[in-house]
């Protein structure tokens, strides 16, 4: 039997829920734009959509061997600079490296027919030598985050002349290896990426971002949401709460043909690793990567899970190679606080060690 205090109780806690609910929306209403993409940098190449930045120095001393960063196309490359105190940009720069990052921009109807052969042979091939002119380095070193650290062994497996070091940060390398833990691969797989292409063009990110919240629906859609009132009192965490969110909506559209072929040679055929894939008339040899590379990733990614990733050392020529976990998720490589204390200074230590 019910009790009148029990009653009173559960009326009391719904009361109070409610009461956090609309004081949580009035914070929202109320607060501004948090901004990310803060950290201080200066536009020095453009090229149609993609734009060439170098973040200004934050350490008196910094690498002889610039650094470029390529992120991937299906999200923004802020989210490494995405809270003044969780940027894993601004922790680099103060940590002494010499930072370029690549900004892939917002394709429109226009760019429906750009190719790999064009984001790899031209796009990257015209940003890295930019950097190298800007320095006036002879080689650089890239850092290749999700996609954008397969796009970077493919270019370094076919310019390994201009790659001082490599670094892969949490980037799908054996995509049937992946299709064991990952939903987005098994998704992948089974796509019909010609009827995607045909019918849209440019692949609406609105799309691609409702296939990634399937993914885990109610972690993703609904668990966030109710966990996150319970801490809106700060004004800080709701900040980061909506730069988080804007992170997630600001999914750019697609190149149509680029994403065919993304699909088809890499989660269907997967072959980067067969040693059949081919670029600009090329094939793309991961054994001629022979330089130091540390491959990075998440022990808790479910978005490119740790078996696409870590295979990736066993088809490397480089006798230089290492292996990092880290114990968060895709996401949590760039925000959490485990990744914040960890990641930058093992980026930098190693590529310290190795400026020469």
């Amino acid at each position: 039997m019910v009790s009148v205090f029990d009653i009173e109780k559960n009326i009391s806690e719904m009361l109070e829920s409610q009461k956090k609910f609309i004081s949580s929306l009035d914070l929202l209403v109320n607060m501004g734009d948090p901004q990310s993409d803060t950290t201080a940098k200066d536009l020095i190449y453009q090229e149609d959509k993609m734009k060439l930045y170098h973040y200004r120095p934050l350490a008196k001393k910094t690498c002889k061997v610039p650094t470029l960063i390529i992120y991937a196309l299906v999200n923004r490359h802020y989210m490494m600079d995405l809270q003044p105190d969780r940027s894993v940009i601004k922790n680099l720069l103060e940590l002494g490296l010499d930072l370029y990052i690549i900004d892939w921009g917002y394709p429109t109807a226009e760019d429906k027919y750009i190719t790999l052969d064009d984001y790899i042979d031209v796009y990257i091939e015209n940003a890295v030598n930019r950097v190298l002119k800007e320095s006036g380095a002879s080689k650089l070193n890239i850092l290749g985050v999700c996609q954008g650290g397969t796009f970077s062994a493919v270019y370094t497996a076919l310019n390994p002349q201009k790659v001082k070091n490599l670094i892969t940060m949490v980037a799908p390398i054996d995509f049937e290896s992946g299709a064991s833990d990952g939903l987005l691969f098994k998704w992948s797989q089974n796509l019909n990426v010609d009827n995607m292409v045909d019918t849209f063009g440019v692949i609406p990110g609105e799309l691609l971002n409702g296939g990634f919240d399937m993914l885990k629906p109610f972690q993703l859609m609904i668990n966030k949401y109710l966990g996150i009132i319970d801490n809106f009192d700060d004004p800080e965490t709701a900040a980061n709460f909506i730069r988080m969110e804007k992170w997630i909506l600001d999914s750019p559209d697609q190149a149509g043909e680029a994403y065919r072929r993304f699909i088809k040679d890499f989660y269907q055929e997967n072959k980067l690793v067969k040693g059949t894939l081919e670029i600009g008339g090329r094939v793309v040899d991961l054994e001629d990567i022979d330089m130091p590379v540390l491959n990075i990733y998440g022990e808790q990614d479910h978005l490119v899970p740790p078996s696409a990733t870590i295979p990736f050392n066993d088809y490397i020529s480089s006798a230089d190679n290492e292996l990092v976990g880290f114990p968060v998720g895709h996401i949590g490589m760039y925000v959490s606080a485990k990744a914040q204390k960890l990641l930058a200074p093992k980026i930098a230590e190693w590529l310290w060690e190795r400026d020469k």
